[in-house]
């Protein structure tokens, strides 16, 4: 994503303060830097210590410690990249392997809620406590998630170990996006990108590597050791930076005479329990935990529905989905009134650009899920590719839309204008899931199917661009992070409510069809088995009767997940007419202040 900013450089301290603290606490020594005035100014209203942090240790580094940064940069965006492209095609093996293929949107939809609401909390950990912290922590969930998936021996643990997964991931999400790190996120994501073709066939090879001579447990396994080395030197500078920054008087512990313009920025010595309490008030932890207790009851019904076994009048079913609608009625009245730090900050439902690029990320993510939950168990049954061609055809949106999310930056970068493109990415990406529809699924040709897939990325990328540019420009410097957040939270909610509604539509209708195509050629057990397992699906390749009847409830179900799919993209593309024009200087963003209630106040228009 381009971002058009032209922030000064904090320039380096040239040479070490020597300082120290005094009984009552205030801050004695001299400051032989050239540009002492500069680099030491007073914190602004509002800023956390996370941010104090951030800015301090951009004093203090040199080259070497910048080097070591870009290098954990380039080292940890490349490995989460190399995560999501290999460890996906894991999934639809290791529920096949216990039986239960069919849960995987089940799965998928708690992994989401997880992801939803973790945005908020990995903004504020990494705020609150800083970005170093931040990195600890994630790394900590990621590695006892993976382990948890490698070791699992039934569906549960494999749920288990995949949501604790989720609480890492969304925190480096968080981390490689939303940053305030002097570097952008879309820097390391590109520089982690570069040679894109080559680093998508690697995944593509990584991942049927594993999958024939190691299986997908090591996939997973892989990378509990894969992500603490490609985050050692991020964390590691990160963690020197901020104890030379103190060590040289650039923050320092409950200092007086801030107001002095050359007074440290200060950093809260509050013990930890204190300073842990005020993070769960500042996070609105009761209303997270009513935002996401909600969003499961409602959810994840949906997506045990399987005809005969869970059917939709079952009592659990009904309590289930009652009990989510009344506790998301109850979260709207207790962020009015209660919550001291709403999760949703009311004056982002004023903003009209922010609220606009929240829910065309929430409907369309709603889309793409919907087809992208089953799709490769589509593609692994219905086609005889090798396991190397279908992760080919499985990534290839995914290198479409980073081909097109960077060169949606160049041009608007040069035309200064990204609500026309929005549309075009939209309207694109429309398009390419409504032309599956007419692919005839499992007998329509490999290039008709990939093209729809360049399709979808091609729009997608100019999308996902845009909206977060769109959302980050209309607010303050120092709300960007809660409006990525913001932004990235309600896609999440889509990821969940796309993941459910697909797995709905698969339990409902898949063994139906599988009944109705296999009923006079195999008995129940033998078609509950391929319904189980998508490995077992595939044996039947050498019984022409039987493979054809299997293609053809995987035809049929896929179908309607598309005719859904395409028929709520058609909502992002009506909201993209409703953003605001923004025009994209060479400032931070489009405002610098807000008003009394705390709408944004432009200090450009064009």
């Amino acid at each position: 994503m381009a971002q058009f900013t032209t922030g000064r450089d904090d320039p380096q301290l040239e040479h070490e303060t020597k300082a120290s603290h005094s009984e009552n606490g205030s801050l004695s020594g001299t400051y032989s830097e050239k540009h002492a005035p500069d680099a030491l100014v007073a914190p602004a209203n509002g800023q956390t210590e996370g941010l104090v942090k951030v800015e301090a240790l951009q004093r203090v580094w040199g080259p070497k410690s910048r080097t070591a940064f870009w290098i954990g940069v380039a080292l940890i965006s490349y490995v989460y990249s190399l995560d999501g492209l290999t460890t996906y095609t894991y999934q639809t093996y290791a529920t096949s392997s216990f039986n239960e293929h069919s849960l995987l949107g089940a799965i998928a939809t708690a992994q989401a809620i997880i992801l939803a609401c973790m945005k908020p909390v990995a903004a504020k950990i990494a705020d609150t406590f800083g970005r170093a912290e931040a990195f600890t922590f994630l790394v900590f969930f990621y590695c006892l998630g993976y382990i948890l998936l490698a070791a699992c021996t039934n569906i549960s643990t494999y749920a288990a170990g995949g949501i604790i997964y989720y609480v890492g991931y969304s925190c480096l999400e968080i981390l490689i996006q939303a940053s305030h790190i002097q570097m952008s996120c879309d820097l390391p994501n590109s520089f982690a990108r570069s040679h894109l073709d080559s680093h998508w066939r690697l995944a593509s090879n990584i991942s049927a590597d594993v999958l024939a001579q190691s299986g997908w447990r090591w996939g997973y396994g892989m990378f509990a050791i894969i992500v603490p080395a490609a985050v050692a030197p991020i964390t590691i500078t990160l963690y020197w930076a901020q104890h030379r920054a103190k060590k040289l008087g650039v923050v320092a512990n409950n200092v007086g005479g801030t107001g002095d313009i050359d007074a440290p920025r200060i950093v809260s010595n509050q013990p930890f329990l204190l300073k842990f309490w005020q993070f769960l008030v500042d996070l609105d932890a009761p209303g997270l935990i009513l935002f996401a207790a909600g969003w499961a009851c409602l959810l994840v019904p949906l997506t045990l529905v399987n005809g005969s076994y869970t059917a939709w009048n079952s009592p659990s079913i009904i309590a289930m989905l009652v009990c989510g609608g009344v506790i998301l009625i109850a979260f709207i009245p207790h962020e009015a009134r209660f919550a001291k730090v709403p999760v949703f900050p009311l004056a982002f439902f004023k903003n009209r650009t922010i609220m606009f690029s929240a829910l065309i990320g929430f409907f369309d993510f709603v889309s793409f899920y919907l087809q992208y939950t089953y799709q490769y168990s589509f593609i692994f049954v219905t086609k005889d590719w090798s396991a190397v061609d279908q992760n080919y055809f499985a990534y290839s949106q995914t290198l479409s839309l980073t081909v097109f999310g960077i060169l949606a930056g160049f041009v608007q970068a040069y035309t200064r204008r990204t609500k026309w493109l929005l549309t075009i990415g939209l309207s694109i990406r429309l398009l390419g899931v409504g032309l599956m529809i007419k692919s005839k699924g499992a007998h329509g040709s490999t290039g008709f199917l990939v093209i729809c897939q360049v399709l979808q990325g091609l729009g997608g990328g100019i999308a996902a661009c845009s909206t977060q540019l769109l959302a980050q420009g209309s607010v303050r410097h120092q709300d960007l992070g809660t409006a990525t957040a913001f932004v990235l939270l309600f896609t999440a909610i889509g990821n969940a409510v796309g993941s459910a509604l697909s797995a709905a539509i698969w339990r409902d209708h898949m063994p139906k069809q599988l009944a109705m195509n296999l009923g006079g050629l195999l008995n129940s057990t033998e078609i509950d088995s391929i319904y189980a397992s998508i490995t077992t699906a595939v044996t039947y390749r050498s019984n022409t009767d039987v493979y054809n009847g299997i293609i053809i409830s995987y035809d049929y179900t896929m179908k309607i997940l598309l005719i859904v799919a395409t028929a709520i993209a058609v909502i992002p593309v009506s909201l993209s007419l409703f953003v605001k024009d923004m025009y994209l200087s060479d400032k931070h963003n489009d405002v610098e202040d807000v008003d009394k209630s705390g709408m944004p106040v432009d200090i450009e228009t064009a």
